[in-house]
């Protein structure tokens, strides 16, 4: 019986550990954790949207299924390299990724090379917290600067 049950614990946590990078800001996103998400984006020559948040935060838990359900979010990430750091994955708590703090969830864009574009921020957000979206309308007008600096930035 224990060892039914042990067999059964690690397909399941297989299962969880296979595929399941959306961590409550959606399944049908094409996520990567971020080291694969820079290969991804030198290879492909896609902008980086990078998506930081926390298991225990209370707005990232509210937040997420939003983002998670929005069609339009989804149809534009299709242009993005997707990232989804949450807790302590490796490299996303580096200060890099925390330009104006730790606060999170936090959203920033990174060009394809990996580097973070201070200038694209919430759009009509709070000055303290200029990469926190809380809206997926914010969300979308936030790809929407980040294609149109990063195609900018590849026609010149």
């Amino acid at each position: 019986m224990l060892r039914k049950t042990l067999s059964v614990l690690a397909l399941v946590g297989a299962a969880l550990a296979d595929g399941s990078l959306g961590r409550g800001f959606g399944e049908k996103y094409n996520w990567f954790t971020l080291t694969e998400g820079l290969v991804a984006a030198k290879e492909s020559g896609k902008p980086i949207m990078l998506v930081q948040h926390k298991s225990w935060c209370g707005m990232c838990k509210r937040f997420g299924p939003e983002f998670a359900s929005s069609e339009a979010i989804l149809k534009k990430s299709e242009e993005f390299v997707m990232v989804n750091c949450m807790d302590d994955d490796i490299g996303c708590e580096s200060s890099e990724y925390k330009p104006d703090g730790g606060y999170i969830p936090r959203i920033l864009f990174l060009s394809a090379d990996g580097k973070v574009n201070n200038d694209i921020k919430t759009p009509g957000g709070n000055p303290k917290y200029q990469y926190f979206y809380s809206s997926p309308d914010q969300v979308i007008r936030g790809m929407d600067e980040a294609l149109t600096v990063f195609k900018g930035a590849d026609e010149l």
